[in-house]
């Protein structure tokens, strides 16, 4: 006769064979991880000029923006208007915007600068 009878607990069931049962953590979402990132790194595209004024909201909540403008990299005068749309947007953020090649865009919020020099000679 057993003095302390262990008690089982919600959390960890058994079934009729006496193998314990576990929770699989990757069925469930934590909210809690994602609140306390400062910003968060965010990929667009822009295929129009009214692109530019939908991802205004997340420059100015502060994300990191990278931008694939290759849609319309081919069109010049359509590649000027959507960068000083989107130069305006950061001025106006205080935040930092340099060109990734010749189609991407990196957007950063005020307290991330971007440097322009590349590395070489790794």
């Amino acid at each position: 006769m057993a003095i302390l009878k262990r008690k089982s607990s919600k959390d960890e069931q058994q079934d009729s064979e006496g193998v314990r049962k576990f929770i699989d953590l990757n069925d469930y979402r934590f909210q809690e991880e994602k609140a306390d990132a400062r910003s968060v790194a965010r990929v667009a595209e822009i295929r129009k000029l009214e692109d530019v004024r939908k991802i205004g909201h997340y420059i100015f909540e502060g994300d990191i923006m990278l931008i694939d403008c290759s849609p319309i990299s081919s069109e010049e005068y359509m590649m000027k208007r959507v960068t000083d749309e989107l130069r305006r947007m950061v001025r106006d953020s205080n935040g930092d915007v340099a060109l990734v090649g010749k189609s991407f865009l990196l957007v950063t919020p005020p307290d991330i600068a971007i440097d322009r020099n590349r590395i070489k000679n790794l």
